[in-house]
């Protein structure tokens, strides 16, 4: 059960206007968090992951920066891969939580809060997450229930449906290209 302080103070976060600023704003375990600013390598590797999982799915799309609200939570995961079924038809955040998250560790930025905000989408119908560590090239991942496991190098990291697999190894080549093949 809800307690009507969090909810409350989650509907409070929600109308600020300063929470889709960039970086946007998250709201995690009953406090708002700027996301920090990415990094180059950050950025190609979100871009071009974004575009490869759009080229091979029409049941997905996968969205960089997409608000979900998954209460007490507010977050904004670095990459949302959503059914097209449970997309919003208006331009508003998601009402629960993506079927598929990807965080990328930024360097500074500690593994707590985004293992909170994962095992929080997980325990509310996140089917897959991957917590992308690019200073130690590893990816770890969660299944449903599952503890997380640990992937490197050409360990094939597992996708949803009809996505192909990519390994740890090409994940890590996207960082150094401006554009996927």
């Amino acid at each position: 059960m809800r307690s009507p302080l969090i909810s409350s103070l989650l509907e409070t976060f929600l109308t600020q206007p300063n929470i889709e600023t960039s970086p946007a704003w998250e709201f995690i375990d009953g406090q708002a968090q700027q996301k920090p600013m990415p990094t180059l390598f950050h950025s190609r590797l979100q871009r071009n992951l974004v575009n490869k999982i759009n080229q091979q799915t029409n049941d997905y799309e996968a969205i960089q920066e997409f608000r979900c609200i998954v209460p007490p939570f507010s977050p904004v995961p670095d990459i949302a891969v959503v059914k097209n079924t449970r997309l919003p038809t208006e331009d508003c955040p998601l009402q629960g939580s993506p079927d598929w998250m990807i965080e990328i560790r930024s360097p500074d930025q500690g593994t707590l809060s985004l293992q909170s905000k994962i095992l929080h989408c997980l325990s509310n119908d996140t089917k897959l997450a991957w917590l992308i560590d690019l200073q130690r090239e590893q990816v770890w991942v969660w299944q449903g229930t599952e503890l997380p496991l640990i992937y490197t190098k050409e360990d094939s990291l597992p996708t949803l449906d009809d996505i192909e697999n990519i390994t740890v190894n090409q994940l890590m080549e996207m960082t150094q290209t401006r554009k996927i093949t």
